[in-house]
């Protein structure tokens, strides 16, 4: 969350900033409650200085045998305490409602970063890999078509077991989305990443942590109870991201400066239902409720995390690199931030089995496969995350950064695709062969069941 103080000191800044943003929130409203809390703070400590001066009086008319004088010195300091007990009691309901109206304002974006509504204003900053592109069929098959053809992602099995946004990979489908995640890990690994794998239930105080809630408590699948209902932080949420655990494993506790920068990597199944609400993506698996995903966590000093997220970014390219995918970078404008974060990029894959209005020249279409975001110290104040420049020194808030490294299932759509041979084959990109036993190259399986056979062949 942003900082009480900074709030407090710079509120046309940040006015500024959450305009820019198109976020709707009463600063205003917010100071107010503040201002009123630091009132009866202040007014608490002076009514306990008066009761501590009372108390000081009542010892010195007991010394002196002054009882008249002690009893009503007695009352008043009973007074005072009913009075403060009232003024505490009114600070806590407030300071309890500015904490969750400050949990409800977004981070302030760097100065860095373009102005602009919505994605429509983005920047693209480059692309790589269209120079030297392979030979594609004419007409490249989408990847829910060849997957169908192929036998190797099944939509409809999984719709029947689960329901709609769901699916099997099956066979040399499944065998390609365990390589591109041993491969993602092998590749962090080699970066200096610790791997973590990370509990896939997340309490409330972990979503509320990272900046999943409450903004965003419809988008998730809660474990147990509907969303509408008040939850706790006892409540468990299904993973929506490894950022949530991996993040929220050091909350409330204070790291040494000798540690940082911290770097975790975690593969997680993730859940999200916002997933499949966008009517464009009733097929395939681009837009589905749950997918894996290879997670890239950061823990650094506020003065390195910009240069750490460039960093990131090119930790996070390295996979499509390696498996010679072409793509491309955005910088998000300020519209198009995430919630938490204070400066953005977008890897998005190119894939060429539908044309789509956005696509590049080449057809095709765009898959964003990753974000690298910098939150600053925004998620560190709300999960506790804190650090020690020096043994002797204060502990200060730290800084936190993630990107996707990456998910899987656009990658399998975007190798489908770019890799497809003219015979409906796939070729299976050199770097993940080793991982499927030498495979190089995928052909399909024959289907099973009645499905699989013609009108004419069934009884």
């Amino acid at each position: 969350m942003l900082d009480r103080t900074y709030l407090r000191e710079n509120p046309d800044e940040v006015r500024d900033a959450l305009d820019n943003r198109g976020a709707d929130v009463d600063i205003d409203e917010v100071l107010e409650i503040d201002e009123r809390w630091r009132e009866l703070k202040a007014r608490g400590d002076e009514l306990r200085h008066e009761r501590n001066q009372i108390t000081q009086q009542i010892g010195e008319l007991v010394a002196q045998g002054k009882d008249e004088e002690r009893e009503e010195a007695i009352e008043q300091s009973r007074e005072l305490k009913d009075e403060i007990e009232d003024v505490e009691a009114e600070a806590d309901d407030l300071q309890e409602e500015l904490q969750d109206r400050l949990l409800e304002i977004p981070q302030v974006p760097h100065e860095s970063v373009p102005l602009g509504v919505d994605e429509r204003h983005n920047v693209e900053d480059r692309r790589w890999g269209f120079d030297d592109l392979r030979d594609l069929p004419a007409e490249v098959t989408p990847h829910y078509d060849l997957g169908e053809d192929l036998d190797i992602i099944d939509e409809e099995r999984a719709a029947k077991v689960t329901g709609s946004g769901f699916y099997f990979v099956k066979g040399e489908g499944a065998r390609l989305e365990h390589a591109l995640i041993q491969f993602m890990l092998d590749v962090h690994r080699e970066q200096g990443y610790v791997d973590l794998f990370p509990p896939i239930p997340v309490k409330s105080a972990s979503m509320r942590g990272t900046g999943q809630l409450p903004k965003f408590a419809d988008d998730a699948y809660r474990l147990g109870g509907n969303n509408e209902e008040a939850y706790d932080d006892e409540d468990l949420w299904l993973c929506p991201t490894a950022e949530v655990p991996v993040t929220n494993m050091y909350a409330n506790e204070i790291l040494l400066q000798d540690d940082l920068p911290l770097k975790h990597q975690a593969y997680t199944p993730n859940f999200r239902r916002e997933a499949g609400e966008h009517g464009t993506e009733t097929r395939g698996i681009v837009r589905v409720h749950q997918f894996n995903k290879v997670e890239l966590v950061n823990f650094v000093e506020p003065e390195d995390s910009y240069d750490r997220l460039e960093e990131l970014l090119g930790e996070a390219e390295e996979i499509l690199k390696r498996l010679d995918l072409p793509y491309r970078i955005l910088e998000l404008c300020t519209g198009d931030l995430t919630f938490a974060s204070a400066k953005t990029y977008d890897i998005e894959v190119w894939a060429p089995g539908d044309d789509m209005e956005d696509g590049p020249e080449q057809g095709g279409r765009w898959l964003e496969v990753s974000s690298a975001s910098n939150f600053e110290d925004y998620q560190a104040r709300r999960a506790g995350l804190r650090y020690r420049p020096e043994r002797h020194e204060s502990a200060e808030y730290l800084h936190t950064l993630n990107a996707s490294g990456l998910a899987v299932p656009r990658v399998m759509v975007a190798i489908l695709e770019y890799y497809q041979n003219e015979d409906g084959t796939v070729t299976v990109p050199e770097p993940l062969r080793p991982y499927m036993g030498g495979q190089e190259v995928i052909e399909g399986h024959e289907k099973v069941g009645e499905s699989a056979l013609g009108a004419g062949e069934r009884e």
